[in-house]
């Protein structure tokens, strides 16, 4: 396993995360099957742990705490977020003081932590300002109860406008964002990672594989495999990328994976981390042996000729309106 540093800070993060989302808890055999896969990322190197207080109504958080008490707290490195509402009340969700404060404490209590390494606003709130947000998490990082913290999807002038603040008032810095990135999704190279890499902002990607299209289950042609989650996912995520254009590309890229003797969502992740500013990308695994395959990404990095004929089939042009 490789580790980088979160953009120009100290922490270092594994390459390779293991993200809570799509953990299944329904059941013995599917929380021993998360167990198991847990302990495999602690053995082949994985550090960083990824949570949120809306996965699962808080089950995620205190399914993962009780699996964390097993590690040293300094072997690791885990996040959580806040943002969804968590109760039926007007602030109970949202990025008020009152909210982040309140739910803070509710996720250290759930995950059974003293602190947070990482800690994520999982959406912009457009019912609170930036600078409300940014002075509560500079409190909280006074407050020993988190590291360092971030956004997640958030556009460029909301992230630039918080750099701002943090700026203006001389708090502690914004040091992280998490962002949606894959090969169908590219918007954050327009103007996000440019940003990013000149205030030293780290970048940690989730839905690295485009919901599983990037793993090659979905084929052109071929029916849905059974089980998959475009056959139960509740907002249809990966069932809206499953186009005839997305389908194509996934044929024409597992050409280039077969050439260079690696799975798609190997050569799927390595490519994110092409990109040196991306600190470590965030994978979702359902068992061990899902993760196992994931994790030869960290570290394979992908010959020059490979990238320009990936860049020709994803032909991606960038949002950029030129004058004059």
């Amino acid at each position: 396993m490789q580790y980088r540093k979160l953009g120009k800070w100290g922490i270092k993060l594994s390459e390779i995360a293991l993200g809570s989302w799509m953990t299944d808890l329904t059941g013995t055999a599917a929380c021993d099957t998360a167990k198991a896969t847990l302990k495999l990322a602690f053995d082949k190197g994985v550090n960083f742990f990824d949570c949120a207080d809306a996965y699962s109504g808080g089950a995620a958080e205190r399914f993962l705490g009780s699996l964390l008490k097993e590690y040293p707290r300094h072997s690791y490195v885990v996040s959580s977020k806040v943002f969804f509402p968590m109760g039926p009340g007007p602030n109970d969700g949202g990025l008020s003081r009152k909210h982040i404060v309140e739910q803070l404490d509710q996720s250290l209590i759930n995950m059974g932590l003293d602190y947070l390494d990482l800690y994520f606003c999982h959406r912009p709130d457009p019912d609170t300002p930036i600078e409300e947000t940014i002075r509560t998490l500079d409190d909280m990082v006074q407050a020993g109860k988190i590291l360092y913290y971030g956004v997640s999807e958030w556009t460029p002038a909301q992230i630039a406008e918080a750099l701002g603040v943090v700026e203006y008032y001389k708090l502690r810095p914004l040091a992280v964002i998490q962002p949606q990135y894959h090969m169908m999704d590219r918007f954050i190279e327009d103007e996000i990672m440019g940003l990013c890499e000149r205030n030293g902002v780290g970048i940690t990607c989730f839905s690295p594989l485009s919901q599983g299209l990037l793993t090659g289950k979905y084929r052109k042609g071929q029916p849905i495999p059974e089980g998959s989650r475009a056959t139960h996912q509740a907002d249809k995520q990966i069932n809206n990328m499953l186009t005839e254009e997305n389908l194509n590309k996934v044929e024409q890229l597992l050409e280039v994976a077969d050439q260079l003797g690696v799975s798609l969502a190997v050569l799927a992740l390595s490519w994110i981390l092409r990109k040196n500013c991306v600190t470590s990308v965030i994978t979702g695994a359902s068992r061990p042996e899902q993760l196992e395959k994931n994790l030869a990404a960290s570290g394979f990095v992908i010959p020059e000729d490979a990238l320009a004929e990936i860049e020709k089939i994803l032909d991606y042009r960038p949002n950029i309106r030129r004058i004059g």
